[in-house]
């Protein structure tokens, strides 16, 4: 470390936009291959993080609002010498982080922070899609080659879960505080019943707390099996590449599970814009309602079937 350059990435989440840095991750690494990279991350993603190799260090940030921990916060990010940070958080918060380097010396920035050496000067930079802007981002600091993201380097064991037979993944879950953009559990239900009559197992994915959601599928269709609060990140990876396919709300997992090359379907109310946040692959088809209410479960199976027939998804 000693006489390296110091580079630092911020990258806090959520699990959709974190995954959707995994190529931005790799361009820096391969922009600075002698530097020690750190990476300013929240808790949730720090394993994912480590085991991607694109970082020599990783930092948690507790996110807190506590002077103590900004003073503490401060003194970590003067006393480094960063020669560069990648704001690739680009919120008002990250951006804050470059107001702790007051009175300076700063390092060079690329983000959106005012002053900064690098901004991204694009004011139409909030009606992109993530990977987009992140691309633009970062050639602005020049940094051309910009790949999609990637998890080929996970290795998960997933052996743990005795699986066998075919199997899909179903993603019921996700943020409680925007239910909108959840399909009805009901939906899910059938749908996990069309797939146990194709002889294919429904595995539910989800965290402890989406687990009555999950626990109703389930006793709606006794195929069906339960992951909740069971899977880490890189499980779901393990998971995604051995499933037939993948259907979820707007949610974290779905973004590991179709850049894991699962053929993928993302259901989409009005509550998110799939044009500046969804995944993008051959194999993900987007299914966007008004309302997911809207949405019944035979327009899934439909694409299912066709997904299956012809082998890809365009």
């Amino acid at each position: 470390m000693d006489g390296q350059p110091r580079i630092l990435v911020v990258k806090l989440g959520a699990l959709g936009d974190f995954v959707q840095a995994l190529g931005p991750f790799a361009a820096i690494r391969r922009h600075h291959p002698d530097a020690w990279i750190t990476l300013l991350t929240t808790a949730p993603y720090a394993e994912l993080a480590y085991a991607s190799g694109y970082f020599d260090e990783i930092w948690v940030d507790p996110r807190s609002r506590l002077p103590r921990r900004l003073l503490a916060l401060r003194k970590w990010l003067r006393g480094t010498k960063f020669q560069r940070v990648y704001d690739l958080q680009t919120s008002d918060r990250s951006a804050f982080y470059f107001r702790l380097f007051w009175p300076g010396p700063y390092p060079e920035w690329s983000g959106i922070a005012k002053g900064c050496s690098h901004p991204h000067a694009n004011p139409g930079r909030d009606a992109m899609h993530t990977l987009d802007r992140q691309a633009e981002q970062l050639r602005m600091a020049g940094i051309e080659d910009v790949p999609a993201p990637d998890l080929s380097w996970a290795a998960p064991d997933i052996a743990k879960f005795n699986l066998s037979g075919r199997y899909a993944l179903l993603a019921a879950g996700g943020a409680v505080h925007r239910p909108a953009k959840r399909w009805p559990t009901e939906r899910f239900a059938e749908l996990a019943g069309w797939l146990a009559r194709q002889g294919i197992t429904p595995l539910l994915l989800g965290t402890k707390a989406e687990a009555r959601v999950l626990q109703a599928i389930a006793a709606a269709c006794p195929e069906a099996r339960s992951l909740a609060g069971e899977t880490s990140f890189l499980d779901i990876v393990g998971l995604a590449r051995g499933a037939v396919s993948a259907i979820g709300n707007d949610t974290g997992p779905m973004h590991l599970i179709a850049v894991a090359g699962c053929p993928s379907v993302v259901l989409y109310s009005s509550e998110s814009d799939p044009a500046l946040c969804a995944p993008r692959g051959s194999r993900v088809v987007i299914l966007r309602r008004p309302t997911l209410e809207q949405l019944p479960s035979g327009d899934v199976e439909k694409v299912l079937a066709a997904m299956w027939q012809e082998g890809s998804v365009s």
